[in-house]
Protein backbone atom coordinates (compact mmCIF):
# COMPACT_ATOMS: atom_id res chain seq x y z
CA UNK A 1 0.00 0.00 0.00
CA UNK A 2 1.28 3.46 -0.87
CA UNK A 3 -0.53 6.48 0.58
CA UNK A 4 -0.78 9.37 -1.86
CA UNK A 5 -2.12 12.03 0.51
CA UNK A 6 -4.42 12.69 3.43
CA UNK A 7 -7.92 12.88 1.97
CA UNK A 8 -9.80 14.40 4.90
CA UNK A 9 -9.85 15.11 8.59
CA UNK A 10 -13.12 14.66 10.49
CA UNK A 11 -13.96 16.61 13.62
CA UNK A 12 -16.97 16.26 15.85
CA UNK A 13 -18.71 19.50 16.74
CA UNK A 14 -21.49 20.51 19.13
CA UNK A 15 -23.00 23.45 17.23
CA UNK A 16 -22.82 23.07 13.43
CA UNK A 17 -23.72 26.69 12.50
CA UNK A 18 -21.13 28.06 14.97
CA UNK A 19 -18.42 25.71 13.67
CA UNK A 20 -19.35 26.37 10.04
CA UNK A 21 -18.96 30.10 10.66
CA UNK A 22 -15.54 29.54 12.27
CA UNK A 23 -14.19 27.37 9.45
CA UNK A 24 -15.44 29.72 6.73
CA UNK A 25 -14.79 33.10 8.40
CA UNK A 26 -11.59 32.38 10.36
CA UNK A 27 -9.87 29.62 8.37
CA UNK A 28 -11.38 30.67 5.05
CA UNK A 29 -12.41 27.16 3.96
CA UNK A 30 -14.98 26.81 1.19
CA UNK A 31 -18.03 24.60 1.82
CA UNK A 32 -18.42 21.70 -0.60
CA UNK A 33 -21.27 19.33 -1.32
CA UNK A 34 -21.86 16.63 1.28
CA UNK A 35 -23.70 13.34 0.69
CA UNK A 36 -27.16 13.06 2.29
CA UNK A 37 -26.06 11.26 5.46
CA UNK A 38 -28.65 10.65 8.18
CA UNK A 39 -26.76 12.87 10.64
CA UNK A 40 -25.84 16.56 10.55
CA UNK A 41 -22.50 17.76 9.28
CA UNK A 42 -20.65 19.92 6.77
CA UNK A 43 -17.74 19.40 4.37
CA UNK A 44 -15.10 21.91 3.30
CA UNK A 45 -12.32 22.04 0.74
CA UNK A 46 -9.00 22.38 2.55
CA UNK A 47 -6.34 22.79 -0.11
CA UNK A 48 -5.94 21.29 -3.56
CA UNK A 49 -7.47 17.89 -2.77
CA UNK A 50 -7.91 17.69 1.00
CA UNK A 51 -11.15 18.09 2.91
CA UNK A 52 -12.36 18.85 6.40
CA UNK A 53 -15.52 17.08 7.54
CA UNK A 54 -17.56 18.32 10.52
CA UNK A 55 -19.85 15.81 12.20
CA UNK A 56 -22.52 16.32 14.86
CA UNK A 57 -22.55 13.16 16.98
CA UNK A 58 -24.18 12.76 20.40
CA UNK A 59 -21.56 10.27 21.60
CA UNK A 60 -18.55 12.37 20.55
CA UNK A 61 -15.46 12.82 22.70
CA UNK A 62 -14.20 16.36 23.21
CA UNK A 63 -11.09 17.83 24.85
CA UNK A 64 -13.20 19.60 27.47
CA UNK A 65 -12.33 23.04 28.79
CA UNK A 66 -8.63 22.82 28.02
CA UNK A 67 -6.49 25.52 26.54
CA UNK A 68 -3.98 25.15 23.73
CA UNK A 69 -1.65 22.19 24.08
CA UNK A 70 0.64 21.85 21.06
CA UNK A 71 1.22 18.18 21.82
CA UNK A 72 -2.46 17.31 21.92
CA UNK A 73 -4.33 15.99 18.88
CA UNK A 74 -4.43 18.64 16.20
CA UNK A 75 -4.30 19.23 12.49
CA UNK A 76 -2.15 21.74 10.66
CA UNK A 77 -2.77 23.98 7.68
CA UNK A 78 -0.05 25.75 5.68
CA UNK A 79 -0.34 29.44 4.79
CA UNK A 80 1.74 31.55 2.40
CA UNK A 81 2.57 34.27 4.92
CA UNK A 82 3.07 33.82 8.65
CA UNK A 83 2.93 37.58 9.20
CA UNK A 84 -0.33 37.97 7.27
CA UNK A 85 -1.89 35.05 9.15
CA UNK A 86 -0.98 36.62 12.51
CA UNK A 87 -2.39 39.99 11.43
CA UNK A 88 -5.59 38.36 10.14
CA UNK A 89 -6.12 36.40 13.36
CA UNK A 90 -5.56 39.55 15.42
CA UNK A 91 -8.24 41.28 13.31
CA UNK A 92 -10.61 38.47 14.34
CA UNK A 93 -9.87 39.07 18.04
CA UNK A 94 -7.14 36.47 18.68
CA UNK A 95 -4.43 37.60 21.11
CA UNK A 96 -1.13 36.23 22.35
CA UNK A 97 -1.80 37.66 25.82
CA UNK A 98 -5.25 36.06 26.20
CA UNK A 99 -5.79 33.88 29.25
CA UNK A 100 -5.04 30.15 28.96
CA UNK A 101 -8.73 29.18 28.70
CA UNK A 102 -9.81 32.13 26.56
CA UNK A 103 -11.16 30.76 23.25
CA UNK A 104 -9.37 33.61 21.45
CA UNK A 105 -5.94 32.70 22.78
CA UNK A 106 -3.28 32.52 20.06
CA UNK A 107 0.09 30.89 20.66
CA UNK A 108 2.85 32.11 18.37
CA UNK A 109 6.02 30.12 17.71
CA UNK A 110 7.90 32.09 15.04
CA UNK A 111 11.14 30.16 15.67
CA UNK A 112 9.68 26.72 16.37
CA UNK A 113 11.85 23.65 16.83
CA UNK A 114 9.96 22.10 13.91
CA UNK A 115 11.90 24.36 11.56
CA UNK A 116 8.95 26.43 10.36
CA UNK A 117 6.92 29.16 12.11
CA UNK A 118 3.71 28.05 13.81
CA UNK A 119 0.54 29.58 15.22
CA UNK A 120 -1.86 27.64 17.41
CA UNK A 121 -5.53 28.46 17.99
CA UNK A 122 -8.68 26.63 19.12
CA UNK A 123 -11.89 26.12 17.20
CA UNK A 124 -15.26 26.61 18.98
CA UNK A 125 -15.14 23.02 20.32
CA UNK A 126 -11.55 23.54 21.53
CA UNK A 127 -9.94 21.37 18.83
CA UNK A 128 -6.33 22.50 18.45
CA UNK A 129 -5.40 23.93 15.05
CA UNK A 130 -1.86 24.63 13.92
CA UNK A 131 -1.30 27.23 11.22
CA UNK A 132 2.20 27.21 9.77
CA UNK A 133 4.23 28.73 6.98
CA UNK A 134 7.26 27.53 5.07
CA UNK A 135 9.35 30.38 6.43
CA UNK A 136 9.16 33.40 8.68
CA UNK A 137 8.44 36.59 6.75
Amino acid sequence: MQIESIHHVSLTVRDLPRSTAFYTEVLGLAPIERPPFNFPGAWFAAGASQQLHLIVHDGATFRGERGINTRDSHFAVRVRSYREAVEFLRSKGYREDAAELDPLQMRLQPHATAGFPQIYILDPDRHVIEINAEKLD
